[in-house]
């Protein structure tokens, strides 16, 4: 593959020198993180005026942003914060021009004006300047703006619903890869894992099981846009799609909202459940924003805030022999979003902080039964930026720290669940019979990310080229002590089981005060396996993010540089090349292990870290009409994928010299005695110390 990537480059550099040399000029800075505006300015024969003076004004900040045509008539501007923009066209000896239009984030908005000859004092408004259709990117991509975030019915107000709109899109439920709370999504069919997702031009991606690591309050959302193929060269480590949110900002006026939302399953249609099991549900989720000037047309503030509060009763069926304990278990979910942002802008720079606070909790299962969950994740960000512009240059600049936390604790032993109080995590076959202390608990997954971002772009002649780079320091830390509250008990239920069960002698509280007997009494059957945990939960020896082993460290660095060109009117042509590094996800920091070149030669040598990861891009956006109503997209490319750590997070155990000794759940026995003395030994050990029997154990049990 790198071999591969390194021969693509070689193809594709002398085609960007002879590009550079003969094609037609027109390029844009556009970020994830925000827009831009491009155009040429031409006389009524079509020749091209040069030295035309361009005023851009945002209309809700009043920020003024002054810009003059190249030898080729055309002007870039910087980068700008989504919006909508008026442009001002003047030149000696032409009628002004002047149109409104629309920035959306990572896209370029086009405005091309003929001027009429007369007294440059006399302005011509021009009401149709918005292009409908972005005829500038061969990337395929949508956005929604703040109006049809607030004014869609999205159950739940999770941002990444919005995902949906976009055709090829599927929201994907976070329990699949272990993330209770949260979303992610599927493009094309691809699995939502590891989709990028960036906030104003930072990364909040999840690097351990993935999708993301917080949630965006709908009330905060500038725009929301998603790219699927053929992504922006600025874009992060991904193959299979991206999302970029741009968050609000105050304006010169003071505006703001306040909301709540309830639902409840006695006023609407009953949630699905199996038969003969009830699924209450409620849900309350209130909020509000306000936004405004501090210093008029300089310095700006915005604040928003949003709660969740839901109950529900999860329902739990329970196959025979065991459908009496069939029910239900309290499954409630809180989540919090606060966010505080700060604007200030001169003539050609914006400069922003924000910082976001998100915190859940709720309680779930581990997908049967009832072993449950008790769920924390919390999430803060800081993120300041720098947008502006310098003679030919041009310069995005984004600073960032994220801190999460996601905690596991067991929530069934203080539950009054069937044998929640045992101190075993047990497991009944395949009946859905599964309780006790949850097997995933305790557990405490941490990640924290240094980002810095740049995006450039330099006028060169009748051309512009765009650059940057971005270096982001993640650190990830995990423990894990799987079963370390319980040992794991598992037993077959079969034919031969329920025939053993039906002739024991022992007796289960059931529901309503009902006791059970023989098979329908989970004591009264063996033990098959029980495995137990060592409770170091580590799996790599180094210190980091508080815990004293269990960390990994990542290196990112990305780097691009790529050209945007008109080879015709109504033709847009862009290529470059982005690299792409990072130590740590192949095992690389490890030491050579030279015992095991006598088994295979090589085998102990160091992990070689992939070094030249580039990927070569080229992409075509035409306009067949040049009306800017239908635009036809083709693009090819080279691209790296991001390895998360949850995939395989036991691989470093095969390199350090302490090998297996972390995590570790070994059988404890593989055995036939009856599974109510063992529930009979928990149960003491959850007794005050007066009330404690002693067990006596047969020769066959022992």
């Amino acid at each position: 593959m790198c071999a591969t990537a390194i021969k693509r480059l070689l193809i594709i550099m002398p085609l960007l020198l002879v590009l550079a040399n003969v094609l037609a000029p027109l390029f844009a800075q556009t970020t994830v993180g925000t827009g831009s505006i491009v155009g040429s300015v031409s006389d009524p024969s079509g020749a091209v005026i040069s030295g035309a003076q361009i005023t851009i004004s945002d209309l809700a900040t009043g920020q003024l942003i002054s810009l003059v045509t190249n030898p080729s008539g055309s002007f870039n501007s910087p980068p700008l914060v989504p919006g909508n923009y008026k442009t001002l066209v003047s030149a000696k000896g032409f009628r002004s021009s002047e149109s409104v239009v629309t920035v959306q984030v990572g896209n370029t908005a086009t405005v091309n004006v003929s001027l009429r000859i007369g007294n440059e004092k006399e302005v011509v408004e021009v009401h149709d300047a918005a292009v409908q259709v972005n005829t500038e990117q061969p990337t395929v991509q949508g956005v929604l703006h703040e109006q049809q975030v607030e004014s869609l019915p999205v159950n739940g107000r999770s941002f990444l619903d919005l995902a949906q709109l976009e055709p090829g899109v599927q929201i994907q439920d976070g329990v699949e890869f272990g993330k209770d709370g949260f979303l992610s999504i599927s493009f094309g069919g691809r699995f939502g894992r590891t989709a990028r997702i960036e906030v104003d031009g930072i990364d909040v991606s999840d690097e351990v099981l993935g999708s993301t690591t917080t949630d965006i309050a709908a009330s905060a959302i500038q725009e929301f846009q998603l790219s699927q193929s053929s992504h922006d060269l600025s874009t992060e480590l991904t193959t299979s799609g991206a999302v970029n949110v741009t968050t609000r900002s105050g304006t010169n006026g003071i505006h703001g909202e306040a909301f709540e939302f309830f639902r409840d399953s006695s006023l609407a249609a009953a949630l699905p459940a199996p038969p003969g099991l009830a699924e209450p549900f409620q849900r309350s989720q209130y909020g509000g924003r306000v936004g405004g000037p501090v210093i008029k047309n300089k310095f700006f503030y915005f604040l928003d805030a949003e709660r969740t509060v839901q109950h529900e009763q999860a329902p739990v069926l329970v196959a025979p022999p065991f459908q009496q304990y069939s029910g239900s278990f309290s499954a409630p979910f809180h989540e919090n979003n606060l966010m505080a942002k700060a604007d200030y802008q001169l003539s050609a720079m914006h400069l922003f902080y924000r910082f976001s606070y998100f915190d859940n909790r709720l309680t779930s299962n581990t997908g049967l039964g009832y072993s449950l969950n008790a769920l924390k994740n919390v999430t803060r960000t800081h993120v300041a930026g720098l947008d502006f512009g310098r003679g030919s240059f041009s310069h995005s600049i984004r600073f960032g720290y994220l801190k999460t936390v996601h905690d596991v604790a067991d929530a069934s032993r203080s539950s009054g669940l069937p044998f929640g109080g045992y101190l075993l995590d047990l497991a009944m076959g395949n009946t859905g019979l599964v309780t006790g202390p949850s097997g995933n608990a305790p557990q405490k997954i941490l990640q924290s990310n240094y980002q810095v971002k740049y995006d450039g772009s330099k006028t060169v002649g009748s051309h512009i080229i765009r650059y940057g780079f971005t270096f982001n320091l993640i650190t990830a830390a995990g423990f894990a002590p799987f079963q370390k509250l319980a040992p794991y008990l598992s037993t077959n239920v079969g034919d031969s089981e329920v025939s053993f069960g039906a002739t024991g002698t022992f007796t289960c509280p059931g529901p309503n005060g009902v006791t059970l007997t023989g098979a329908s009494c989970p004591l009264n059957y063996p033990v098959e396996y029980v495995g137990v945990g060592n409770g170091l939960g580590y799996y790599t020896p180094f210190p980091g993010l508080g815990l004293p082993a269990g960390s990994f460290f990542y290196h990112r660095f990305g780097a691009y540089v790529g050209i945007s060109s008109k080879w015709r009117k109504n033709f847009t042509l862009t290529y470059g090349v982005r690299y792409a590094r990072e130590p740590g996800r192949s095992d690389s920091q490890f030491p050579a292990i030279p015992q095991l070149n006598a088994l295979i030669p090589g085998l102990g040598n160091p992990v070689r870290e992939p070094n030249t990861n580039f990927a070569p891009q080229l992409g075509f956006a035409w306009d067949p009409t040049g009306r800017g109503k239908t635009v036809i997209r083709g693009g090819i490319g080279l691209f790296y994928e991001n390895v998360l750590t949850a995939v395989a997070p036991a691989d470093p155990q095969y390199r350090t010299p302490m090998g297996n000794v972390f995590a570790q759940s070994p059988t404890a026995c593989a055995c036939t005695g009856l599974l109510s003395r063992l529930l009979s030994l928990a149960a003491r050990f959850g007794q005050p110390s007066a009330a404690r029997q002693p067990v006596v154990l047969s020769p066959l049990e022992r």
